[in-house]
């Protein structure tokens, strides 16, 4: 029983309970029968811990026993517990076959939809169609055996070689008529008994005596190329045809076959939809005080639910009923209607062989060629195991390298990088700069001393300037010895100039690395991780494929996958269009008695086919919630919530379409359907 059925069931059953008011009617009786008491006490407590369709039976068989027996629910009863008791038993029962229904037809209405996505799939893909053809060759070569041989045991042929041949089936099944399926062309494909497949070679084909002959030559020549040209690509058309017919074939069926779920799936669908609109009847019956009109309520949605489980027009049901007629309606119903309606939709799809195949037969080419490939790899395999060998061996020493000299290195690195801090230079260190700068120091004050023959006071003030990078009066020596450079060459000052000048270079060099050494050391950090972030990015690559095989292998993921994601996507699309564009039923007339049940229904907006249509999508979406989404979230609380509200018979046609774009705006970038829908 799905969750929905639950609910409907669990909150029509709180009104299905005895009054309160039977015991004080219990003290104006003057006999009751204690035994019979017990039994209906025995019985309800029975149908309140389980309403399986075999306890409905059985408790429907004890009710009647005592019924023929001791006329214990007869009219002239006056004992009050034991009219509430049989009151509120009838009520159960009937709610108990009225879930069973909805059960019934809710599962056949899946089946038929699964189903029916499921032939989709093949009729939407050539290749897939071919591989269903494949699997389902063998069957077909056994239907064509079995006609072959039904037929030569008609006949009175016997049974030779000689009869295989294409000549002597050709005589022993001899075509209908041109292009048309003979009997061996129905036993591979039995769809063409309800559509006979023609094809037209004839339009494909242009002869050559349809070349004009004009007085122009050259007219005459394009008229014959042409023609010749057309004639080949008709003639390749046929062949291309004629090639891909029986895949063509194939996908006929299946789309055949699609139909005929479509078609089945669309009435369960609409029964469905009136059984959703009986619910306010049963609710009336057993929220009804006075048992008279509580038993007349009663009586006529077991009517009602007869009429609309049996399909077939029914007369209108009698005021005068008695709760022995109610129990044999309920009798009915149980043991005849609803077991001989699974039986003959059973049939109806096994006959039509509307299910997909079994897994043997989609998995029977798998099984004969992975042997022999498996057997050919393994040797292939063992005879280059030596060169195997040395692949696995560089593999391995391929991703320890990678893994220890770029991936663990670097890290390592920046580590130490973190853990030193900015102490050590990258370019220069401060102690050369330092050497450098006191070297000119001395060096300026040498010459300072030698030419200008500078006291102790002027020496400081001039290590000052030194240590500032003011070279004055060195530059004044300069000058001075540059207006007679030999003298001053020859006397050694310009030389002595001139080199400090060359260490005031080397130390600015020095100091603008030091400066270059500031800025790299403080973005020694970044370029550490820029030096490892195309490993780690190799590696999460890798690693997040990894995980998405493993995932889509296991049918795993973020709240299920793609795939679920994607079908509870589908399912949300149909409900909109469904609301949006309501599909007509099957039959063109409408039942009197499906109309009197639908009109104490408040949700007459809604088609009957169209809410069994949405109650299929909707209880795909409940499903998806209750096994994919995480317990106890406020995603799948709120899920369920407008899941709960799409499958309230009390809302309208706009108040669900306004619960559908509350779904699109609440969930559509949660679920990411906006991503899977690209």
């Amino acid at each position: 029983m799905s969750t929905f059925v639950s609910y409907v069931v669990a909150d029509l059953a709180q009104k299905a309970l005895p009054t309160s008011a039977a015991s004080a009617s219990t003290e104006r009786v003057q006999i009751a029968s204690s035994q019979s008491k017990e039994v209906l006490r025995t019985v309800f407590v029975k149908l309140e811990q389980s309403q399986s369709p075999q306890d409905i039976r059985e408790c429907i068989d004890t009710l009647q026993n005592l019924e023929y027996h001791q006329q214990l629910l007869s009219a002239e009863l006056v004992d009050g517990e034991e009219q509430s008791l049989r009151r509120a038993i009838l009520g159960r029962l009937a709610l108990g076959l009225y879930g069973q229904a909805l059960t019934t037809f809710l599962d056949e209405a899946s089946e038929a939809e699964a189903e029916r996505q499921w032939w989709s799939d093949i009729v939407r893909s050539r290749r897939r169609a071919a591989t269903y053809l494949l699997q389902t060759l063998p069957l077909r070569i056994v239907d064509v055996s079995n006609v072959v041989l039904s037929t030569l045991r008609t006949r009175n042929i016997p049974i030779h070689l000689s009869v295989l041949k294409p000549s002597s089936l050709r005589q022993l099944f001899p075509p209908t008529s041109t292009l048309r399926p003979n009997t061996l062309t129905l036993a591979l494909f039995p769809h063409l008994h309800h559509e006979p497949y023609s094809i037209s070679l004839t339009g494909a084909f242009h002869p050559l005596s349809a070349i004009s002959i004009s007085s122009s030559p050259t007219r005459t020549a394009t008229s014959a190329y042409s023609a010749c040209t057309q004639t080949l690509y008709g003639a390749a058309r046929v062949c291309g045809t004629l090639a891909t017919l029986p895949v063509e074939l194939a996908r006929s069926e299946c789309s055949f076959k699609r139909k005929e779920l479509t078609r089945i799936r669309d009435e369960r669908a609409e029964v469905l939809g009136y059984l959703v609109g009986l619910r306010d009847r049963i609710s009336d019956a057993l929220e009804t005080v006075d048992s008279d009109a509580a038993l007349l309520e009663l009586a006529q949605f077991v009517h009602y639910l007869q009429a609309v489980v049996s399909g077939q027009e029914s007369a209108p049901y009698s005021d005068d009923v008695s709760p022995g007629r109610v129990l044999e309606s309920l009798s009915l119903l149980a043991n005849l209607t609803l077991p001989s309606h699974a039986s003959l939709h059973s049939a109806e799809i096994k006959t039509g062989k509307l299910r997909r195949p079994s897994w043997l037969t989609l998995t029977w080419p798998q099984l004969v060629l992975l042997p022999p490939l498996a057997l050919y790899g393994i040797r292939t395999a063992y005879a280059s195991r030596a060169t195997l060998e040395e692949l696995a061996r560089d593999a391995l020493e391929t991703m320890k390298g990678f893994w220890e000299d770029w991936i663990l290195e670097p890290l390592r690195g920046i580590v130490r990088t973190v853990r030193a801090g900015r102490d050590d230079g990258v370019i220069v260190t401060k102690e050369s700069v330092r050497a450098d700068l006191d070297s000119l120091e001395r060096m300026t004050l040498a010459l300072a001393q030698d030419k200008l023959h500078y006291s102790s006071p002027q020496l400081e003030a001039l290590s000052r300037q030194v240590q500032m990078g003011d070279l004055t009066a060195v530059m004044q020596i300069y000058e001075e010895d540059i207006k007679s450079p030999l003298r001053s060459a020859v006397q050694g000052t310009l030389l002595r100039s001139l080199f400090v000048q060359v260490q005031k270079a080397k130390v600015d060099i020095d100091m603008a690395l030091s400066g270059i050494d500031k800025l790299l050391k403080s973005q020694e950090l970044t370029f550490a991780f820029v030096g490892v972030a195309p490993a780690l990015a190799i590696v999460y690559a890798a690693g997040s494929y990894l995980q998405r095989l493993w995932s889509g292998g296991k049918g795993r993921g973020r709240y299920g996958g793609k795939a679920k994601r994607m079908g509870v996507w589908a399912a949300v699309r149909r409900v909109d269009r469904l609301l949006t564009a309501q599909p007509k039923p099957h039959s063109s007339h409408t039942r009197p008695h499906r109309v009197a049940a639908l009109q104490k229904s408040p949700a007459t907006a809604v088609s009957p086919l169209t809410s069994g249509l949405l109650l299929l999508s909707v209880t795909q979406l409940r499903k998806y919630a209750e096994t994919t989404l995480p317990a106890n979230s406020r995603l799948r609380e709120g899920f369920l919530e407008d899941v709960t509200d799409l499958e309230d018979p009390g809302l309208g046609r706009a108040d669900k379409l306004r619960v559908v774009d509350r779904m699109w705006r609440s969930w559509g970038e949660p679920l990411g359907w906006n991503r899977v829908a690209d």
